[in-house]
């Protein structure tokens, strides 16, 4: 866990270059949110807390929770979120190796349905340039709601690349006219691309250390690819291309960090193939024909749910028995 902990940080340092010290105060009010609500739950079913708070597992799903909400909404959201996901997700499953579910994803998921306009309210590195906050202004928007005299909460978020491209095709333009937009870069979209090429560089780590396998990112990253590649090269006026959607939103931290949850996935090589293969299914349509901007979260709990029937469908052959 401190091995993943660290291998988020060159994120986080991306995250706070384009994006301001915000990220740093949620990533705070989780992990605190995170110890608390585990320590007390742990003394509510008379479990010792030292060794299950020193495993790190707590502090780990509310750095991706944190990582995965915006960095100046309201205190109070990522403290709902992140006790909602070790609760609710965790300790009342029966704790670490109990949980069907992902637990950070669990906390989105309840964040968006719940709070569906603050959860849109994402930092713009295009309006943070022009009316950069302090560290000061930031923490007081955040805990109180408050901004300088002289600039709104619209001036300094904006739709991020994936909701805008969604609501600009809705109205009818074309993909290349819209990709002309300031908020679009090389990749993905401005800012946020460079934080995910930091979230893959942390993968790489991962896989060097041999903390997650190829399988699961591999999987998920080339049938996002493949899906994105088909539709783009039917109709390159209505779907972005397949380095746009893997550049683009939860990609990468959902390739490297979230689906490699070893609970709440399958345990059996072909079995992390076939899940990463419908997490990254089920994130495409959502994106593309669903209600949503992204949909890793949503796509995770799905195929969450189908874990127990790909474990049992893809178990290897035991050898010296018979088929």
């Amino acid at each position: 866990m401190l091995k993943v902990l660290l291998a988020l940080v060159p994120a986080i340092i991306t995250y706070v270059y384009w994006f301001g010290a915000g990220v740093l105060i949620t990533l705070a009010l989780a992990t605190i949110s995170a110890c608390i609500a585990e320590a007390i739950m742990l003394k509510l079913r008379r479990r010792p807390m030292a060794p299950f708070l020193s495993d790190m597992s707590a502090v780990t799903t509310a750095w991706l929770l944190a990582l995965a909400i915006p960095p100046l909404a309201p205190w109070w959201l990522i403290v709902v979120g992140t006790v909602f996901a070790i609760v609710f997700s965790k300790q009342l499953y029966g704790g670490l190796g109990y949980n069907p579910f992902n637990p950070a994803m669990v906390g989105y998921a309840v964040l968006l349905i719940s709070f569906p306009v603050l959860m849109t309210k994402w930092p713009s590195s295009l309006s943070m340039a022009q009316h950069a906050l302090t560290f000061g202004e930031q923490w007081q928007l955040i805990f109180s709601g408050s901004l300088p005299t002289g600039v709104n909460l619209d001036a300094v978020t904006s739709a991020t690349p994936l909701d805008y491209l969604k609501t600009q095709l809705r109205l009818g333009h074309a993909m290349p006219t819209i990709q002309q937009a300031p908020v679009f870069g090389n990749l993905a979209g401005v800012g946020s691309q460079s934080v995910a090429v930091a979230y893959l560089l942390g993968g790489l780590y991962l896989l060097q250390q041999r903390i997650i396998s190829w399988h699961l990112p591999g999987a998920f990253l080339a049938v996002m690819a493949i899906w994105s590649g088909l539709f783009w090269l039917a109709d390159a006026n209505q779907y972005a291309s397949p380095v746009f959607h893997v550049f683009a939103g939860a990609s990468m931290l959902g390739a490297f960090f979230i689906i490699t949850d070893p609970v709440s996935g399958p345990t059996t090589p072909v079995g992390k193939l076939w899940f990463a293969g419908g997490v990254a299914s089920f994130t495409y349509f959502i994106r593309v024909f669903g209600g949503f901007p992204d949909g890793v979260a949503f796509a995770v709990l799905i195929m969450n749910i189908c874990v127990p029937l790909i474990d049992a469908y893809t178990q290897p052959r035991v050898f010296g028995h018979t088929k």
